[in-house]
């Protein structure tokens, strides 16, 4: 899971030559990151996709929060 993870964020950013812009929650570097319901290091596979999203942030900027909905 730790490895996936890394293939979507930190890999990714590095396949793109972004990694000094995204792909780690770092101060400076773009904030595109969601918040979820449970730890996914200890969630079985097969129930990953019922694990709660509870926040998303692109650019820094709040856009849904579960206990509000969307934003525009």
């Amino acid at each position: 899971m730790e490895e996936a993870i890394r293939t979507y964020t930190v890999n990714g950013a590095w396949q793109d030559h972004m990694e000094t812009v995204k792909g780690s929650i770092e101060p400076g570097k773009l904030a595109d990151l969601c918040v979820i319901g449970r730890d996914i290091l200890s969630v079985d596979t097969h129930e990953i996709g019922a694990v709660p999203v509870l926040m998303t942030v692109v650019g820094g900027r709040i856009v849904f929060d579960a206990s509000e909905g969307a934003f525009d």
